[in-house]
């Protein structure tokens, strides 16, 4: 999957292809999330903390490490 970088302090990179949303932290560690549509992917992507906004969505989608 295609990642691109943003700016934040505990990611790098975000992707999404097929309602999975890929998010590589600073870490290295890289987790893929189920389930998320387009529009929450565009509204994920213009929030103001992405560290935040992906608290919200792994309340709300499975998730696992790749």
């Amino acid at each position: 999957m295609h990642r691109q970088y943003v700016s934040s302090s505990r990611i790098s990179s975000v992707g999404c292809e097929s309602d999975i949303l890929e998010v590589e932290f600073k870490d290295g560690a890289i987790y893929q999330y189920h389930g998320v549509s387009e529009g929450e992917y565009r509204s994920f992507m213009k929030s103001g903390s992405l560290g935040s906004a992906l608290s919200r969505l792994d309340k709300m989608h499975p998730y696992n490490r790749v």
